[in-house]
């Protein structure tokens, strides 16, 4: 699994890389294309610019010949704006026109036409001088000789020549702006195609990939099955061994309890009747010895009776004799007298097997033991019911409390109260916190009570 989630994340880092890639790669080809067609486009506005001053001069000039005329027709000044407007603006038409073509092979013929322009301008002024001072004579055969026509027409000539130059260089630096569009155009188109072509191999490498991955999952989900299924076998195994283990046990301390009342009964209750015996015959005759033969009756009295306490804590007769209700009054009553504790008793008659009254009342020692030992409380209270959804039977007490989650190991009486009480198909719950006391709960199954048969437990 590993292995395929390094194989996914290496594949994810390429594609990651590869759409990196593409992405850079179809910026650089619209940062290209973008930079030639800018620059393309500048070099047509600055063609257009220098051929609009080719023919604003052009435009001054002529503009600047017509006023001259039709001042010297009319006489009048208002006729001479243009003329006074070409006289202000030419200069600078010249200069951005020799600007724009300096170190260039065009830059001979701008200055010819700047000169030419200077000699027809200079040439409008005089006539235009010579007009007010009233030398008739000088203007005329100033304009009817060819001079004028002549540096007019090298300025038009000059200004077509450019004109036509730049008209030319625009179509030129339009076919690269379309180029540059072209460019890009193909760029993006053929990066996209191959970012599809990348994508469509991605797509399938990652199919192949989830399709081994839902592979691999099939098989986790089978060999989590098999292994849950082993689970629940060895988990089976394991309680049906615990419940051997308490059944061995049970019988164990069964067998022990019946030794106990046979062989040591029997000879407790030998010697106690051999000690009244001869109790009787020295009684008179011998205080001191009756003080003693005396003695030693009470000892086998305690003996008895610490044997009839080990036979009831190894087997108790009143949970076979009596059944379970009656059997728990009775330990819960001498408990009581015995831990000093506050015992609250709800106790009803509940239907169960052997196997069930022995375990609710291995529980109830369990857990009173603990309490007595670990608890610190002052009250307990012990609850036995029966419901339609089973038997259940509760022990609470008021003590210190502690962490469920945080018992360490090696405390076995609470495992071993859970096995007892699942071994038969029941729930075993512990509810407890620090400072909040502890309730023991623990739910059987309803079962009938088995045909009742002689019993194996001791009668004293």
């Amino acid at each position: 699994m590993s292995a395929l989630l390094d194989r996914l994340g290496r594949r994810r880092g390429l594609a990651l890389a590869a759409a990196a890639v593409a992405a850079l790669a179809v910026l650089a080809v619209n940062e290209i294309a973008f930079q030639l067609a800018d620059r393309a486009l500048d070099n047509v506005q600055a063609r257009h610019n220098a051929r609009n001053e080719g023919l604003k001069l052009r435009e001054l000039l002529t503009d600047a010949e017509t006023a001259q005329r039709g001042y010297l027709l009319t006489g009048r000044d208002d006729y001479l704006a243009p003329l006074q407007l070409a006289t202000r603006e030419l200069p600078a038409v010249l200069q951005r026109l020799r600007s724009q073509y300096a170190s260039s092979e065009w830059e001979a013929l701008v200055a010819e036409a700047s000169r030419r322009t200077d000699e027809k301008l200079s040439e409008l002024q005089l006539v235009v001088s010579e007009y007010r001072d009233g030398s008739t004579t000088a203007w005329r055969v100033l304009m009817e000789s060819d001079i004028g026509r002549e540096k007019m027409q090298a300025v038009r000539e000059a200004v077509e020549q450019l004109d036509r130059h730049e008209l030319a260089q625009i179509v030129i630096e339009r076919n690269a702006v379309y180029r540059s569009l072209l460019l890009g155009r193909l760029g993006v188109l053929g990066l996209t195609l191959l970012a599809l072509g990348g994508l469509i191999v991605f797509l399938r490498r990652n199919e192949a990939l989830l399709t081994e991955r839902r592979l691999h999952a099939i098989e986790l989900r089978l060999e989590r099955d098999r292994l849950d299924a082993e689970v629940a076998h060895r988990t089976a195994d394991l309680t049906e061994l615990a419940r051997h283990l308490q059944t061995v046990r049970e019988d164990e301390r069964a067998h022990l309890a019946r030794e106990l009342h046979d062989e040591l009964g029997a000879l407790l209750t030998a010697a106690k009747l051999d000690v009244a015996r001869v109790r009787r015959t020295t009684r008179n005759g011998m205080p001191e010895l009756d003080e003693r033969l005396q003695h030693m009756s009470g000892l086998i009295d305690q003996g008895i009776a610490l044997k009839r306490r080990i036979i009831e804590d190894l087997r108790p007769s009143a949970l076979a004799n009596l059944g379970l209700t009656p059997a728990l009054e009775i330990f819960l009553r001498e408990f009581a007298q015995r831990s000093g504790l506050q015992l609250t008793q709800e106790l009803s008659e509940v239907r169960t097997d052997d196997a069930g009254r022995l375990a609710l009342y291995r529980l109830v020692q369990e857990a009173l033991t603990n309490v007595l030992r670990h608890a610190g409380a002052t009250q307990v209270r012990v609850a036995l019911g029966e419901s339609d959804a089973g038997l259940q039977l509760s022990v609470r007490d008021n003590g210190r409390g502690f962490d469920p989650g945080g018992v360490p190991p090696g405390h076995h009486g609470l495992l071993g109260m859970r096995y007892r009480i699942e071994s038969l198909g029941g729930q075993l719950e512990l509810h407890s916190a620090p400072g909040a006391g502890t309730l023991v709960l623990a739910r059987l199954p309803a079962r009938q009570d088995e045909a009742p048969g002689p019993s194996d437990a001791p009668a004293d």
